[in-house]
């Protein structure tokens, strides 16, 4: 009996061509995409429904719910039974609290108090996100604006593009210049008409400033000579700040 042997089958590489990598991984888009969800409650507005996460995220409703159902089950969103609005969950007040003592920011908190109840402004304490200064203590949110603002339009935004860190994006030359001249910024209508806002820099060894220390009033109360007066108050506690805040590597020389 005559026995024919089979051909060799040929590869698969060679009969089914790899398909192309044009973007991240599946399950990284995934990631992406909730965490994208989670960003939408920066502006601190209403709360969304699975179909105004979609719209705002230009989704279709079904992923969009899938992806709020996902954060859901792990804490990070709430949903109110009644309106199937979300909300975010204990899991994001869990790690913000972390976070806030991890950064010494509630070592920070008695003087910015203190600050505000000596001059009868309010204080608060900004750093840098990306193309956003976020405040991060001493400040309530305020409504429809969260506690992000763009850089180059609020004044811990320029001053923390006056004295960048290594890599970030600065302000003008010409623009920085002056506000390290000065020392400070001063902004109307920060975050909202008929407040005024004096920023100046919480700088570490290197010259880059960590956090921008601001305080608001009305434009009366932070002008003229009130602001001569106020102004190195303000200072003296972001010096304050940097020893609460940065390592002792890290700090600036005390001044003479």
């Amino acid at each position: 009996m005559t026995t024919h042997a089979r051909p060799a089958p040929a590869s698969l590489s060679a009969s089914v061509p790899a398909p192309a990598r044009t973007g991240p991984p599946a399950g990284a888009q995934a990631v992406g995409r909730a965490l994208d969800v989670l960003l939408c409650f920066h502006d601190n507005g209403p709360d969304p429904t699975a179909s105004d996460l979609a719209r705002r995220l230009g989704l279709s409703t079904s992923t969009a719910h899938r992806l709020a159902r996902t954060l859901l089950a792990a804490g990070f969103l709430e949903q109110d039974a009644r309106t199937a609005r979300y909300r975010l969950g204990p899991a994001v007040t869990e790690l913000g609290r972390i976070s806030y003592h991890q950064r010494g920011l509630h070592l920070a908190a008695p003087e910015l108090r203190d600050l505000a109840a000596r001059t009868g402004t309010t204080a608060a304490l900004a750093l840098r996100s990306g193309a956003h200064a976020v405040i991060v203590a001493g400040e309530t949110v305020v409504p429809k604006a969260g506690l992000r603002r763009p850089l180059r339009s609020t004044a811990p935004g320029k001053v923390l593009l006056a004295w960048p860190g290594d890599g970030e994006p600065s302000s003008p030359i010409g623009e920085s210049a002056l506000v390290r001249d000065r020392g400070h910024v001063l902004e109307d209508e920060d975050p909202c008409p008929g407040v005024r806002t004096l920023a100046v820099p919480v700088l570490d060894r290197s010259g880059s400033a960590r956090f921008a220390l601001a305080v608001r009033a009305a434009p009366a109360e932070l002008s003229g000579a009130r602001l001569g007066r106020l102004l190195p108050q303000v200072q003296a506690c972001a010096r304050a700040l940097e020893v609460l805040l940065l390592p002792p590597g890290e700090r600036r020389a005390p001044e003479a």
